[in-house]
C-alpha cells in the first residue's frame, strides 16, 4: 500500500495506470469519467463543516479538559445544524453532493473516537446533525465501504496515545 500512496493517504484510486490519493482530485475525475448523476457541490457550499474534522482531532488529542478544544467543536456543529435546518437535508439541499461524501467518513471517525477515548457523544440538541449523519451512515454505498469501529479505534490509538 505505502508503495503506491507514500503518504498511507487513504482513499486512493488507480485511473489510467496512475494512482490518485487526494479526494478532491478522484471526485472531479469521477465527475468527468462518469458525469450522471452528478455529485459536484455548488461552490457556495463547498466549505460547509470542512473545520469540523480538525477540531474533532484537536479534542481527541487535548489532554487538556479546559483548553477549549470541546466547545470549538461543539460550535463547529452547531453552525452545520444551523445550515443544515436551512438548507438541508444534505448540505446542498435535498441531493447528496460531493461534500457530503467527504464529511460523512470524517463524522463516523468522529463518532467512533470521540465516543471511544473521550466518552463524548454529538450533543442530542443538534438534531439536524443526528438526522444528517443518520441519512449519509445508512446509504449503501456507506454501509458496503466503511471501516470497522475496531479498525477506526485501531488506526486512531497511536495518534491519540502520541
Amino acid at each position: 500500500f505505502l508503495e503506491i500512496s507514500p503518504e498511507g493517504k487513504v482513499p486512493v484510486v488507480k485511473f489510467d495506470d496512475k494512482w490518485v490519493a487526494d479526494s478532491d482530485v478522484i471526485v472531479g475525475i469521477i465527475e468527468d469519467k462518469f458525469p450522471e448523476p452528478s455529485l459536484k457541490t455548488p461552490p457556495e457550499f463547498s466549505h460547509v463543516g470542512s473545520k469540523i474534522f480538525g477540531t474533532s482531532i484537536t479534542f481527541l488529542k487535548s489532554k487538556d479538559a479546559n483548553n477549549g478544544s470541546e466547545q470549538d467543536l461543539v460550535n463547529e456543529l452547531k453552525a452545520l445544524d444551523e445550515h443544515l435546518k436551512g438548507h438541508g437535508p444534505f448540505i446542498a439541499g435535498e441531493k447528496i453532493t460531493a461534500v457530503d461524501l467527504g464529511l460523512g467518513p470524517k463524522l463516523y471517525h468522529l463518532e467512533i473516537t470521540l465516543g471511544h477515548f473521550k466518552k463524548w457523544t454529538v450533543p442530542e440538541s443538534l438534531t439536524y446533525v443526528h438526522n444528517y449523519m443518520k441519512s449519509i451512515f445508512g446509504r449503501e454505498s456507506f454501509v458496503k465501504t466503511k471501516a470497522a469501529k475496531e479498525h477506526v479505534i485501531e488506526g486512531w490509538a497511536p495518534k491519540v496515545n502520541a
